[in-house]
């Protein structure tokens, strides 16, 4: 949400999970629930690249952002071989080492971006963008 400025504009589809405060949060929005949880689950992996199929292929969106989440591999990978930008920001709560997302979404990353420079001692070309809570 602290991204609004940047997406209220655009047109936008969600991907996360079925929450409550994702419900009220994104209330009218256009959003896609996907399969939690996702470590070490290999039939809610296989949910969620299937997911990421349907969207990517009915979308094709400009770009593909996550702020980190299991979730985004399938959607990352996919939008790699598609060739749609893809910009993963590391979480607030890990300073000192990537999160297990971010470490496998690295190969299928175009930018990173950090919300302390702490992060980039693990993500050396990550912009420094800032706390986004």
């Amino acid at each position: 949400m602290a991204l609004r400025p940047w997406w209220s504009g655009r047109e936008r589809t969600w991907v996360t999970f079925r929450t409550p405060d994702a419900e009220s949060l994104l209330h009218g929005e256009e959003v896609h629930w996907a399969h939690h949880p996702t470590t070490r689950n290999v039939p809610n992996l296989l949910r969620n690249t299937a997911l990421a199929v349907r969207v990517l292929a009915a979308r094709r969106p400009a770009a593909v952002v996550s702020t980190g989440a299991g979730v985004a591999l399938p959607f990352f990978v996919l939008a790699r071989l598609l060739r749609v930008p893809t910009v993963y920001i590391e979480v607030y709560d890990r300073i000192e080492t990537p999160t297990l997302t971010a470490r496998l979404c690295r190969p299928f990353t175009r930018l990173f971006l950090a919300q302390w420079e702490e992060q980039r001692s693990f993500m050396p070309t990550a912009i420094t963008v800032g706390p986004l809570l």
